[in-house]
């Protein structure tokens, strides 16, 4: 049966709910002076009472336990403090000090990151954890170098295709408007490749759906079910091209104004509570899948030759990515570890 919690509609009530009370004013770094904690601000675009959000509250409590009360965590979910971008930009001024960033903010920061999502490389989560174990500390040497520390990596499950009708031949899907998160340089290799696509905030993605400004998405389906995108977009494409991880990150300040002796402990939990997710993400997927069915997604399974259509069109990209968004080595070891462990 399905989680209850992501059967919900929490985005636009954690939204309202929020928005009142939020402020961010200018301030300084957070620092623990006459005995008052460091409060860490942390802001996601996950929904309130989601899974994600859930987990988050788990860490701040055990940071406030581990700590006797000297770092805490508080947390903005929802998107309240704006998309990924606005996210990373109220961190560099200090109103923010922490943000839950997918792909989408994290390819803000340093590109590179793209390695964990070239598609149709890593084809099953055997391969992504290998993949991860081999490249992520260089990601996060890549993410360090630019003044950002990762907590924790985690995952949103695996992006699919969701249209407004049957048919998953990539001619016939490209002619559909997708929504596009920022205007970045996936965006523009998307539009090279024919695909079309409008740039939605967030909050606007459902309005967008609902008055056909774009009439499809390629997220994942925890993504679509808890922002309740799926009436809109009824057909989902049984083709997990990719997965969409993404990772805490903590400005590097911050983090350097944290005892020295509490960051390993503090670090630990964060970890823990990366890992916890991840373990999870592929059990909230099927039941994230198993409830847009119930009510009324249509699953369409793409025949071989569209299969083989939709792999060729991913792999003429891959020269367009390797040394421009993604170092080369990087790029190689990525193609090496997956298929390695596919005994290739």
């Amino acid at each position: 049966m399905a989680d209850s919690r992501l059967s919900a509609c929490p985005h636009l009530i954690g939204v309202l709910a929020l928005a009142a009370g939020f402020t961010l004013g200018p301030g300084p770094i957070p620092a623990g002076a006459q005995g008052r904690p460091i409060v860490i601000k942390l802001a996601t675009l996950a929904p309130a009472d989601s899974p994600w959000h859930d987990i988050y509250k788990e860490m701040g409590a055990r940071w406030a336990q581990v700590s006797g009360g000297r770092v805490t965590l508080s947390i903005y979910p929802g998107g309240v403090a704006g998309e990924e971008p606005d996210v990373l930009r109220k961190m560099r001024i200090g109103q923010l000090h922490a943000g839950g960033l997918t792909l989408a903010g994290l390819n803000h920061i340093t590109p590179a990151v793209i390695a964990l999502a070239i598609p149709f490389v890593m084809e099953t989560p055997e391969d992504l954890a290998r993949v991860r174990e081999a490249v992520e500390p260089k990601l996060e040497q890549l993410l360090a170098e630019k003044g950002y520390v990762v907590l924790n990596w985690g995952d949103v499950g695996w992006m699919r295709y969701f249209l407004p009708a049957a048919d998953a031949s990539p001619e016939t899907v490209k002619r559909y408007r997708f929504v596009s998160w920022s205007a970045d340089r996936t965006t523009e290799l998307s539009r090279d490749a024919g695909f079309r696509n409008v740039q939605l905030n967030l909050s606007d993605v459902l309005p967008g759906l609902q008055t056909g400004l774009a009439d499809a998405v390629s997220t994942t389906p925890l993504v679509v079910l808890s922002n309740q995108w799926f009436p809109f977009v009824p057909y989902m494409i049984d083709m997990p091209w990719a997965p969409l991880v993404g990772a805490t990150v903590v400005d590097k300040r911050v983090w350097d104004q944290i005892p020295p002796e509490l960051r390993p402990q503090l670090m630990a939990v964060a970890r823990e509570a990366g890992v916890r997710l991840q373990t999870e993400i592929l059990r909230m997927e099927a039941d994230a899948i198993a409830a847009m069915v119930e009510r009324g997604l249509t699953i369409i399974t793409p025949t071989p030759e569209e299969l083989a259509q939709w792999r060729a069109l991913y792999v003429a990209a891959y020269p367009k990515l390797r040394g421009s968004l993604i170092p080369e080595d990087l790029f190689d070891e990525v193609i090496r570890v997956a298929a390695a462990g596919k005994g290739r």
